[in-house]
């Protein structure tokens, strides 16, 4: 179980370091389109077998059929990016609540195996 969590550690790491230049830009897109409500930050573990062999069409249809429930469901959640593993794919989402991931992810037709909201985002730039 330890090399799973950590293996889950280091991609939150990863994702969250990357994340991080968006993050502002995001903040303030948010506060313009949700007025009364903040959006959260998740992190999604969706568990697809050979995830990381899928070619960039299948990629590609994965993420329109996403970008398509998404532009359905409307503002309140919304997608920053996702990193591709061997038999995982780890997304970064901004939602008021976690039931809109579940929700996305019935309507999209793949898993969300593991839905974690993110407390705080650190980075290099946390030092200095």
């Amino acid at each position: 179980m330890k090399p799973i969590t950590n293996t889950i550690t280091a991609l939150a790491v990863l994702a969250f370091m990357s994340f991080t230049l968006m993050t502002k830009k995001t903040n303030e897109t948010n506060s313009q389109t949700t007025n009364t409500t903040k959006m959260k930050t998740y992190l999604i573990e969706r568990e697809i077998p050979d995830a990381g062999k899928f070619t960039p069409e299948q990629l590609k249809g994965i993420s329109q059929k996403s970008c398509s429930v998404l532009k359905e469901m409307g503002p309140q959640i919304q997608w920053v990016q996702s990193y591709v593993t061997g038999n995982k794919i780890f997304c970064i989402y901004k939602a008021e609540n976690e039931e809109l991931i579940k929700e996305h992810a019935k309507k999209g037709g793949f898993p969300a195996n593991i839905i974690i909201e993110v407390s705080s985002i650190i980075s290099p730039a946390t030092a200095n």
